[in-house]
């Protein structure tokens, strides 16, 4: 099996911290050179001598907002005019728990966005170089929530779903370029974003953290929450040569949470 990126350049989002660093540290231990793609400059500076580079890969950054897709925009921009990349990583925050019908309208204009326009941007400016290259790889970490929406995360559920419609339909458009586009779903995994997921509802139930994360693990069948690196070895596969026939799918990785097919 053909695991090796030697001679791909990645572009990570989000990729500081989480799923998007975890994918960033295996693309760069399978040879890729990565640029790495977050808001923090100070984070991004120190995270570059961390990444595997014994394939003698020289790793860089981009420095852009999500939550203001024009920086986006300019930084992928400039990348562009001088350099291609073969992977996308598609990957950031997701918008704050609560119910749909208690969402401001800004709470979906920002979501929007965040996810879909920022992706948009993205590829746009991408894709020409890896048409050029006769390889790409897109993939997009949404949510479980594309195939069974989760409990008062009504803005998620909504700017998932049109994301993972975005990617089967980019999937289409570009399989006869040797572009593959593929969704990883991740499940509750152990980051950040799951932690402040946990204290919402802990304060809302009058409970404490640590019970809520344990029912949270006692929902999926293994009965224990996922690591950031076991979403990263589903995103490395999708990006490497051996998955090369692997084209417009959704890839749960939960631990078999989601209960339907």
């Amino acid at each position: 099996m053909n695991l090796n990126l030697t001679g791909k350049t990645a572009v990570v989002c989000g990729s500081t911290q989480g799923i998007g660093w975890a994918a960033a540290q295996e693309l760069a231990s399978m040879g890729a050179r990565i640029v790495l793609v977050a808001r923090d400059e100070e984070k991004l500076k120190a995270c570059i001598p961390q990444l595997d580079a014994n394939h003698n890969q020289q790793h860089t950054y981009l420095l852009a907002d999500f939550a203001h897709p024009q920086s986006v925009e300019e930084a992928i921009q400039h990348f562009a005019a001088h350099d291609h990349a073969h992977i996308l990583v598609n990957n950031t925050g997701g918008p704050a728990p609560g119910p749909a019908i208690d969402a401001h309208i800004d709470d979906f204009r920002k979501a929007f966005n965040a996810h879909l326009v920022c992706n948009q941007i993205l590829a746009q400016a991408l894709v020409p170089g890896m048409k050029k290259s006769g390889y790409g790889r897109i993939i997009n970490v949404i949510s479980t929530s594309v195939k069974q929406p989760l409990p008062n995360l009504g803005v998620s559920n909504t700017i998932r779903g049109a994301v993972a419609n975005w990617s089967k339909t980019l999937a289409m458009e570009l399989g006869q370029f040797n572009i593959t586009v593929n969704n990883v779903l991740p499940g509750a995994t152990q980051t950040g974003r799951l932690e402040q997921i946990i204290q919402n509802k802990a304060t809302k139930m009058g409970s404490s953290a640590s019970d809520v994360a344990h029912e949270m693990a006692n929902e999926v069948p293994m009965k224990r929450l996922a690591e950031p690196q076991e979403i990263a070895n589903a995103i490395a596969f999708l990006a490497s040569p051996a998955a090369s026939y692997i084209n417009g799918v959704n890839v749960p990785v939960d631990g078999g949470r989601t209960l339907c097919l």
